[in-house]
């Protein structure tokens, strides 16, 4: 079976959200709340990455769209890195599967560039992947299996 005949586009059921990276979360406030009218909802930190993110909805909430704000806290993060590197701007663009690591495996399988071949846990207690942007056209992205925490967490059903 090849990449073509089995596309990940199957296994998404939506574009989970879009990340950017940002020097400052209390910088970025005013924009997307004052500009955008982006509806705020709370900030969480993931020590582990080193990085603080924040969270936004645009759009009615039967069809909002989520923004993640990534704010580095420490030199070692790869939010850091990627600003030195590139400036603040868009990081990745994530969406919503089902079986992550199944779907990891096929990727692995067609090979794909994973930057994680295994998930691990990112904000709201999703379980996450990041596919390689060499074997994604040049974006960065990120694959979310949403949990039962988390929906419990933000009341989804």
């Amino acid at each position: 079976m090849s990449i073509e005949s089995a596309p990940i586009s199957a296994n998404i059921k939506a574009v989970n959200h879009i990340g950017i990276a940002v020097r400052s979360l209390d910088a970025q406030r005013s924009f997307y709340e004052g500009v955008l009218g982006a509806r705020f909802e709370g900030v969480e930190e993931v020590a582990d990455q080193h990085v603080r993110v924040a969270f936004y909805l645009i759009g009615p909430p039967e069809s909002a769209i989520r923004l993640e704000l990534l704010e580095p806290t420490s030199p070692e993060s790869p939010i850091a890195a990627f600003i030195e590197k590139r400036g603040e701007g868009l990081h990745h663009v994530a969406y919503t599967v089902d079986n992550l690591q199944s779907r990891l495996d096929w990727l692995k399988s067609k090979g794909i560039r994973l930057i994680d071949e295994r998930p691990r846990v990112g904000a709201h207690s999703t379980n996450i992947a990041f596919i390689h942007p060499k074997s994604s056209l040049g974006v960065l992205t990120e694959l979310c299996e949403v949990t039962r925490s988390h929906h419990a967490h933000t009341g989804a059903s």
